[in-house]
């Protein structure tokens, strides 16, 4: 691939999961709620019918974001094996992007599985342009749990912090 080829990134915030003040785990360890694991198949079917063809998937290594994984990769034909990135597990926006600027250059479209407000932030951050109404759908949002963005830009990897990218997509489960 190119250094000025179009690049994609697909954000997914974990599928609701049980609060933490009413569960007995840790945060690391908050299984998905039944509402999750019924949202992310439907999330998964999204993506499915999206034409978005993964090169990469990283998943934060908690207990919620790997269940949201496996139930939305059971919709996909042919997924790629995901990485589970420890690093993603409370990570900023700052965090995140530095982890994406290391992807692998034959990476074209990258899926993350994490967190809020970390996942939130990030989108907010590069979505710089694209279609007025769905900026306008993920600004209300708040990026809901089982929420998807899909944000692109030109150039490599390591240029993703030089220029805003254009939010192509926002969905999710409430909408």
């Amino acid at each position: 691939m190119s250094e000025g080829s179009t690049r994609r990134i697909v954000l997914l915030r974990h599928a609701k999961a049980d609060p933490k003040h009413l569960t007995e785990h840790p945060d690391h360890e908050r299984p998905l709620t039944a509402r999750g694991r019924s949202d992310a198949p439907r999330t998964g079917r999204w993506l499915a019918r999206s034409g978005l063809a993964l090169d990469q998937v990283l998943v934060s290594t908690s207990v919620r974001t790997r269940e949201t994984w496996e139930l939305t990769a059971a919709e996909l034909t042919g997924p790629p094996p995901a990485d589970f990135e420890p690093r993603l597990y409370r990570a900023g926006a700052d965090e995140l992007r530095a982890l994406l600027e290391q992807l692998p250059a034959d990476a074209a479209t990258v899926l993350v599985v994490g967190h809020n407000p970390g996942i939130r932030d990030l989108a907010g951050s590069l979505a710089g342009h694209g279609p007025e109404e769905v900026r306008k759908r993920l600004d209300d949002s708040g990026f809901h749990t089982a929420g998807i963005a899909v944000l692109s830009f030109a150039g490599s990897w390591a240029d993703l912090g030089a220029g805003p990218a254009r939010l192509d997509a926002y969905w999710s489960p409430r909408l």
